[in-house]
């Protein structure tokens, strides 16, 4: 099981991607690169950051929600995917759960998530 760990750093390091420390009830701004005929532009794509999957492993992906034109509307995004020009936080969320997929039922007040406004960046080990 070692040397799996071992050949997935390594690919990550050749990705060389920097990805922020972020969870469920986050809002994230994801760029997306987005390709129309022989052009590429980077779209940002803004929501509540609903599930992670499979933690920051090569595997990984993450769920984004947001409300675009009254209507809900998600987007799973590979977490080292190489369409992904930038992740930036724009604001900490304080939950309880690791899912939020309750939010899809909600709409309006019962729908917001308080910001959390003492948040402790993680000890990278």
């Amino acid at each position: 099981m070692d040397l799996l760990r071992e050949i997935e750093a390594e690919q990550i390091a050749q990705l060389g991607k920097k990805i922020p420390d972020f969870k469920a009830g986050d809002t994230i701004r994801v760029g997306f690169k987005v390709t129309e005929g022989a052009r590429t532009r980077v779209q940002n794509y803004e929501g509540v950051c609903i599930s992670r999957k499979n933690g920051k492993g090569i595997d990984g992906s993450f769920t984004v929600r947001k409300i675009s034109f009254g209507e809900g509307v998600e987007r799973v995004f590979p977490l080292h995917s190489t369409n992904i020009d930038e992740i930036t936080v724009v604001r900490r969320g304080r939950v309880r759960r690791a899912k939020l997929y309750y939010l899809r039922t909600r709409r309006g007040k019962s729908a917001r998530i308080v910001e959390d406004t003492n948040y402790k960046p993680r000890a990278e080990a």
